[in-house]
C-alpha cells in the first residue's frame, strides 16, 4: 500500500539574509549569520551619485521643427535637413524625455550641437548623413545625466577622488566656455598648425579643381540660401532642367541686386535728413525698385525699371522676359550705360528703364513665344539699357574688408562652400595664416598662363623655350625660384583634329604631344618644381571629331589620357633625376589635364582663378544689340545706379589695363584717346563680370551641358578670371577687385615665321592678385 509522504518543514530563513545570487533559477539559500557579518559601507567619497533615470520618448521631427529653426535657423544661420532634424528629434527623445520642453532640455542641447558644428567647420546645410554631426551626437550622448549636461564629464577621473580643499578649489575655477564645452576636445577639432609645419612649399596648397568636380549648389528663392542639388548631374538631363538653367541665372542676379545699397530702402532718418537738405520727397527717387513684367498691365504712360533677359521671339522681335512674363522692346531712342563701355546680345540679364505703352496688337505680332506669365500687350519704350551692378568677392563671402562701408548688408555666403573647399568663415582666417607664413614677401609666387600653343605650328614650340627659358634659374643660385604653376590652354591644333581634316589624324595629333613632351625634356629642373596644368581648346579631342572646330558644348572633358602619357612619363622622369639626389625636402613636379572651364584655388578660399577658353569676344562683337547714336549733350547717367560705380570713377573700382602696345608708366588717356584694344578689354571686362557667368548667350549661340553649367557661374567673383580669346587683345584688367587676364596667342609670329620664337604670356602673382602681359624673344 502507498505510504503517506510526510509535509517537509519550511527552512528556517534568518530576519534580513543576503539575496541569493540567482533567486530566479532556485539557487539555495544559504543562511549567514549576521552577527558574524558587518555591513559593507562604501567611503563617502567613493559612493557613487545615484543616476536618474530618463524615460525615453518618441518624438516626432514635426514637433522639435520650430525650436530647431530658432536655434539653428534665427540664431546661428544654419539649415536643417530632414535627416538632420530626425537624427535630432531621436536623440532629444532618447535623452530628455518628456521634460524635454518644459525644462529646456531640448533648447541646451540643440545649442551645443549648433555651436559644435560651427566649430567643426561645417557648412551652412546641416546634413543628418554628415559623419560629423554623428560625432558631435555620439559624444555628446556620454556628457548627458538626467537628461541635462554635465559639464566637466570629460575631465579625467583621477579628479572624483580628490577630497578636502583640493577639490573646492578644483570647484572654483571657471567653467569652459561654450566654444570648448562637450563635443569640442573630444572631437579633436583644434587650430594648432602642426601638420602645417610640414608643408613648406606653397604648391601643396595649390588645388586644381575640374568643372565634373565641382559640387553643383541650388540657389533657393524662399529661404535665400544655396543648397546642394539632390539631383546627380548628367550628360543626358531631363528637359526640364533646360529651363532651369536660365532660371538660376536670372535669381542670382536678382538677389545680387537687391542686395545693392541703390535698391535697399533708406531708413527714415536717411529720407527726413535728404528732405531738409532739398525740395520736395525724395523717398521714391532715392529707392529704386524693380517691377515684374506682369504688372505693367493697366499702367500705360508709367516709367519702370525692368530686369529680364534679352530674349528674340519666334518673328526676330527683340523682347524682354522674367519670371513673370515677355513684352516687345522698343530701343530706338534708347541708350547704353555706360556708352561703348559693355556688349548687350540677347541671353544676357539687363536693367531697362523706360516707358510701358499699351497695343492691343502687339501681343499677336509676337507669335504667344512668351515667358512664364505668357505675353504681355504692347511694347516697352526704352530709355536706358544697363548691366546689373557688379559684387564684390568680400561683399559676397565677407573676409579682410567684411566692414567696408560700401557693403552695407554684410557678406551674404559666408558659411557656403561653393567649390567643395571650404567656405570663407569655416576656414578663411586660418588659411590667411598658412599663407602669410608660407609666401615670401621678397619673393615672387606666379602662375604662368600661356595660350593658342599650336603644336603642329613649329614656331609655336620655339616660343614655348622661350617661355621656359625664362624661368629656369641659374644653377648656381642657392636659392631657385620656380613658378607655382604653368597653365599651357588650346587649341593645342591649329586645326579640328580627328574630323577628317588632312594632317589633323589620331597619329599625328599623338606624335604633337611627343614633340611637346621632347621639349620639357629640356628643362627637367623647372618641370620637376613647377605643376603644369592643360586646358583644352576647341580643336581638341574628343570633341573636335564630331564639331569640326565649331564650339562644342561647355565644359567639355580634358584630353584623352591615350594621348598625353608621353608627357607624363617625362614628368615622372624629371622627378627621379632631380629629387633623387637632391636633399632638400619639396612637393614633386605634376602634370594635370584639366577640363575646360576650370578653376585653380591656393590656400583654400583665399585665392581662386576662373579659367576658359573660348572666344567670347568675337561671339558679343557678332550678336550684340546696336544701338543709334544719342545726341551730344545727352548726360551718360541711369537712375538705378549712381554714377561713380557706371563710370568707374571710384578708385577700387577704376579698371587698370596693361595693354602690351602701351607703356606701363603711360598717363592715362582720356575717352576719346582711347585705342580700340583698350576699349575692347574693357567692354569684355565689364560684360562678363556683371553678368556673373562666362557664357551669357542664349544656347543656341554657345551650347551648354545643362546639368553643368552651374561651373560656369562667376558668383561669388573670384580673384582672378583667365579668358582665353585669340580674337581678342592681350591685357590685364583689374575690375571690382577682380583681375581678368587674356594671354592672347603664345606666339607673337602668328605661325607666319615672322619674330620666329618670340612668346607672349601673362604672368599672375598669388601674393599681390596682380598680373603682366609679358614678351620676350
Amino acid at each position: 500500500m502507498a505510504t503517506a509522504r510526510r509535509p517537509e518543514k519550511p527552512s528556517q530563513v534568518p530576519a534580513n539574509p543576503i539575496p541569493s545570487s540567482s533567486p530566479a533559477f532556485g539557487t539555495p539559500v544559504h543562511p549567514i549569520n549576521p552577527r558574524r557579518t558587518a555591513p559593507i559601507r562604501a567611503p563617502p567619497g567613493l559612493k557613487p551619485a545615484p543616476k536618474p533615470n530618463v524615460l525615453a520618448i518618441l518624438l516626432p521631427p514635426a514637433i522639435l521643427r520650430p525650436l530647431a529653426f530658432r536655434t539653428f535657423t534665427k540664431k546661428h544661420n544654419l539649415t536643417l535637413t530632414s535627416s538632420a532634424l530626425q537624427a535630432l528629434a531621436t536623440f532629444v527623445g532618447k535623452h530628455c524625455g518628456s521634460g524635454w520642453r518644459e525644462e529646456g532640455l531640448a533648447e541646451k542641447v540643440l545649442e551645443e550641437v549648433a555651436k559644435s558644428w560651427k566649430k567643426c567647420g561645417g557648412q551652412v546645410i546641416v546634413d543628418g548623413e554628415n559623419e560629423t554631426l554623428r560625432s558631435i551626437l555620439k559624444t555628446l550622448e556620454g556628457s548627458m545625466n538626467g537628461g541635462r549636461l554635465v559639464q566637466g564629464s570629460n575631465l579625467s577621473r583621477h579628479s572624483s577622488f580628490n577630497f578636502g580643499p583640493e577639490m573646492n578649489a578644483q570647484a572654483s575655477r571657471p567653467t569652459l566656455d561654450s566654444n570648448t564645452s562637450f563635443g569640442m576636445s573630444s572631437l579633436q577639432v583644434e587650430d594648432d598648425e602642426d601638420d602645417d609645419d610640414l608643408l613648406k612649399d606653397p604648391r601643396e596648397w595649390v588645388k586644381v579643381i575640374g568643372a565634373f568636380e565641382q559640387p553643383k549648389l541650388v540657389y533657393n528663392v524662399t529661404q535665400k540660401h544655396f543648397e546642394k542639388s539632390t539631383i546627380k548631374p548628367s550628360l543626358f538631363p531631363d528637359p526640364s532642367h533646360k529651363t532651369e538653367v536660365f532660371r538660376q541665372r536670372y535669381h542670382i542676379v536678382h538677389q545680387r541686386i537687391l542686395r545693392n545699397e541703390t535698391f535697399q530702402a533708406p531708413t527714415f532718418s536717411t529720407a527726413r535728413s535728404a528732405t531738409l537738405n532739398r525740395t520736395g520727397s525724395i523717398a521714391t527717387s532715392q529707392m529704386n525698385s524693380i517691377t515684374p513684367i506682369a504688372n505693367l498691365l493697366g499702367r500705360t504712360g508709367s516709367t519702370h525699371l525692368l530686369l529680364g533677359m534679352l530674349t528674340v521671339s519666334a518673328t526676330g522681335a527683340l523682347s524682354l522676359s522674367d519670371l513673370t512674363g515677355t513684352i516687345a522692346l522698343d530701343l530706338q531712342h534708347a541708350r547704353p550705360i555706360p556708352e561703348n563701355g559693355a556688349y548687350f546680345a540677347p541671353g544676357m540679364v539687363v536693367l531697362v528703364e523706360g516707358t510701358y505703352e499699351e497695343d492691343a496688337g502687339a501681343s499677336s505680332s509676337l507669335g504667344g513665344d512668351g515667358g512664364i506669365g505668357g505675353t504681355v500687350g504692347g511694347k516697352f519704350i526704352g530709355f536706358s539699357v544697363g548691366h546689373p551692378p557688379c559684387e564684390r568677392r568680400t561683399a559676397t563671402l565677407g573676409g579682410a574688408e567684411e566692414l567696408d562701408k560700401n557693403n552695407l548688408a554684410g557678406p551674404a555666403f559666408g558659411w557656403t562652400d561653393f567649390l567643395g573647399i571650404g567656405s570663407q568663415r569655416a576656414t578663411g582666417s586660418r588659411m590667411n595664416k598658412i599663407a602669410s607664413k608660407l609666401l615670401d614677401q621678397e619673393k615672387a609666387h606666379n602662375v604662368v598662363i600661356a595660350s593658342d600653343l599650336h603644336l603642329d605650328i613649329p614656331s609655336t614650340l620655339s616660343a614655348l623655350r622661350t617661355l621656359l627659358r625664362s624661368y629656369t634659374p641659374d644653377p648656381n643660385d642657392a636659392h631657385p625660384v620656380y613658378p607655382l604653376a604653368i597653365i599651357l590652354m588650346g587649341n593645342f591644333s591649329s586645326k579640328a583634329s580627328l574630323a577628317g581634316v588632312p594632317g589633323a589624324g589620331s597619329i599625328e595629333y599623338k606624335e604633337h604631344f611627343d614633340a611637346l613632351a621632347s621639349v620639357l625634356a629640356d628643362f627637367q629642373q623647372l618641370i620637376a618644381h613647377t605643376t603644369l596644368v592643360f586646358v583644352p581648346g576647341d580643336n581638341d579631342a574628343w570633341p573636335s571629331a564630331f564639331s569640326a572646330g565649331a564650339a562644342t558644348p561647355l565644359p567639355r572633358k580634358p584630353v584623352p589620357q591615350l594621348f598625353t602619357n608621353r608627357i607624363r612619363r617625362v614628368v615622372a622622369e624629371a622627378n627621379r633625376e632631380v629629387w633623387g639626389v637632391s636633399k632638400a625636402k619639396g612637393k614633386e613636379g605634376e602634370v594635370i589635364w584639366t577640363s575646360n572651364p576650370s578653376r585653380l584655388s591656393w590656400f583654400g578660399v583665399k585665392g581662386e582663378m576662373a579659367i576658359l577658353r573660348d572666344d567670347v569676344a568675337g561671339r558679343l562683337q557678332r550678336t550684340s544689340i546696336r544701338f543709334n547714336k544719342p545726341a551730344p549733350d545727352v548726360e551718360d547717367e541711369m537712375p538705378y545706379a549712381p554714377s561713380a560705380q557706371q563710370n568707374d570713377i571710384d578708385s577700387q573700382d577704376t579698371m587698370d589695363l596693361d595693354i602690351p602696345s602701351a607703356p606701363a608708366a603711360a598717363a592715362p588717356k582720356q575717352q576719346d584717346e582711347i585705342d580700340d584694344d583698350t576699349q575692347t578689354a574693357r567692354a569684355l571686362t565689364r560684360t562678363i563680370l556683371s553678368q556673373s557667368h562666362l557664357s551669357p548667350f542664349p544656347l543656341s549661340a554657345r551650347p551648354l551641358h545643362w546639368d553643368f553649367a552651374h561651373t560656369l557661374n562667376l558668383y561669388p567673383l573670384p580673384t582672378s578670371l583667365v579668358l582665353a580669346d585669340a580674337e581678342a587683345p592681350a591685357f590685364v584688367v583689374k575690375y571690382f577687385g577682380c583681375t581678368v587676364m587674356n594671354p592672347g596667342s603664345i606666339d607673337e609670329s602668328g605661325g607666319r615665321g615672322r619674330r620666329e620664337g618670340r612668346a607672349r604670356w601673362v604672368e599672375f602673382d598669388v601674393r599681390s592678385c596682380t598680373g603682366v602681359v609679358r614678351s620676350e624673344g
